[in-house]
């Protein structure tokens, strides 16, 4: 399966406790930390809900 390797480029300030959330579920506890994690649909609906908050990086 493929993988994506998720950093957190800006800050969760302001954001809703539901954005927070995914974030958290996602791995990523502070700025500029990154994670990979694989390629599921779980992830991605959690990553199209932090998309303005993060880059994201398809690793084969």
């Amino acid at each position: 399966m493929a993988k994506l390797r998720i950093t957190q480029i800006i800050s969760s300030n302001g954001e809703t406790a539901r954005q927070k959330a995914n974030l958290r579920c996602l791995g990523i506890r502070r700025m500029h930390q990154t994670v990979e994690v694989e390629k599921t649909p779980i992830t991605e609906g959690q990553l199209a809900k932090v998309a303005h908050l993060c880059k994201v990086e398809v690793i084969d």
